[in-house]
Parts: C-alpha cells; structure tokens; sequence
C-alpha cells in the first residue's frame, strides 16, 4: 500500500497511526509543491513544468529556499513516476490518498488523479470532508489539515476509504483541465472539492491592511495575515505578494528584500490608512 499525503506535517501523524494499526503498513510519500498557486498551464508537458518551476524561481529569489528550485529538490513528477512503476510492477499494489477540506490538499489530489487513470479500481480516496473528529481535549472538531488529527483518529479515518469512481475518473481532471487552461494564479476551495480560481493579486488587498504606518518586520505582518485574514495561503506566497506591493513604491523599507526576517515595512507618511475590507468572495 502506498500513503500520499500533500503536507509534510501529515506524514508523521499517519506513521504513528501505521504504528497503531498494522492494516495501515505502507510507504507514506508526499505531493511537495503547493498546487493551489501559480501557473498551471500545460502542467503535464515539458514546457509548462519549466515555466512553473521559472515562476518559483521568481517567488522564492532572495530567500533561503531559492535554492531548493536551483537543484531540484522539489521534483512531483519524480514522484508520478515512482508511483506509477510500483502500480506497473505489481497488480496486487493499491494507492490510498489523504485529503482534508482545503483548498492546498484539494488542488494536489486534482494534479495527481489526472495522471493515475489507467489503475482505477486501485485508487482510494479518503477525503475528510466535513467529517468531525476528536481532538486531545476530547472535543469534536472538523479538522482542515490531516495534521491536526490525532494518530488514534487517524486509524478511524481508514474506514473512510473508498475507490475512485470511474466517473471521477472522467470528471475531475476535466474539471482540472478546466482550470489549468484559465491562466489564474490562485485557487480557492468553494466547497466539496469545487475549486474557484482568481488572479495573483487575490490576496493584495487583505495584505495591504496588516501593513501599518509603523515600522514591522515582515514576518510579523504574514504572522498577522495568516493568524486573522479569512483566506491565506502558503508564507511564502505572502512574501511575494509583500515584495510585489512593496514595487509600487508606497511603502518604506529598511534592510534587504531577502526572507521576511530581514526587512521592515510601513505606509510611507501621508497615505490614507486602508478599512479591512473583505476578500472577494
């Protein structure tokens, strides 16, 4: 049995359930990048996998984990590869995936079904929709991440497995086609596993609120954003954005543009202070 998961913090939580429960054995492995941004066009070709890895290049430059896209680490198609000679090899080999309601988990699974159609009946799901779960208080919850569930729960949450449809089959990477051929750079869970798309800038304007007229260190304002803003998004993704507003030239900056611990920011003197306005919906 093979485990996919789509958070590094999930693969320990499911380890210490596979200790748990021995019907769980397998090799959990992760789906690393974070398909819910960034250019999906042409995902599956040579041309399209180059442009989104240029795309990262551009959002991590400048931080600890621009090298990280300069030697390759993060490599999903490595992964598809493995995965599919394991299914190749051996008949009797079964894939199991982990979602929870988000929209990072969300978006990975569609990368990853789409290129898993010729082992249907070999496929499960176990997506954490709207499933409540106990947590250490021994209070119900409806967890988002998988990380967040405790090992024991997690041993319950098997009995949530169960095939990929033949006709998901067929719909999801249509609708995963669907969204890879519109050009957006954000996507957002509007519920089930429904996925909505909007532009880059999508988070700019929540972002601009956090950013006040006195000095903060930038990892304070994506602490803020990520702790209180209704939609978030990866810290890195935050950064960029940050970087992005910070070109328009109505803020002040002291340090370098590096990882958000290297420089402040504030409102340049005599602008207008924004009202938090919600995101558009």
């Amino acid at each position: 049995m093979i485990h996919i998961v789509f958070n590094e913090a999930d693969i320990d939580v499911l380890q210490k359930a596979i200790e748990l429960d021995e019907t769980l054995q397998g090799e959990v492995l992760q789906v690393e990048d974070d398909y819910a941004v960034g250019p999906l066009k042409d995902i599956y070709t040579e041309e399209g996998i180059t442009a989104r890895r240029a795309w990262w290049k551009e959002v991590l430059t400048g931080t600890d984990l621009e090298k990280k896209v300069d030697e390759g680490d993060v490599d999903d198609n490595k992964l598809i590869a493995f995965i599919v000679e394991r299914l190749q090899k051996d008949e009797e080999e079964k894939v199991w995936i982990w979602a929870a309601q988000n929209k990072h988990d969300v978006s990975g699974y569609y990368w990853l079904i789409s290129q898993l159609k010729d082992f249907q009946g070999r496929i499960y799901i176990l997506y954490l929709n709207n499933l409540p779960f106990i947590n250490e208080k021994g209070q119900l919850f409806y967890p988002e991440w998988i990380s967040t569930i405790q090992p024991k729960e997690m041993t319950k949450a098997k009995k949530l497995a169960r095939l990929v449809t033949p006709s998901e089959f067929e719909v999801d990477p249509d609708e995963w086609t669907k969204l890879c051929n519109e050009e957006k750079g954000v996507r957002l869970l509007e519920g089930g596993k429904k996925l909505g798309q909007k532009d880059y800038d999508f988070y700019d304007a929540d972002l601009k609120n956090f950013i006040t007229g006195d000095w903060q260190k930038a990892s304070k304002v994506i602490n803020q954003f990520l702790s209180k803003n209704k939609h978030t998004t990866g810290d890195m993704y935050v950064l960029w954005r940050i970087k992005q507003l910070i070109a328009t030239d109505l803020y002040d900056v002291q340090g370098e543009l590096k990882n958000m611990k290297d420089f402040e920011l504030k409102k340049k003197s005599g602008q207008l202070f924004e009202t938090a306005q919600p995101a558009e919906q």
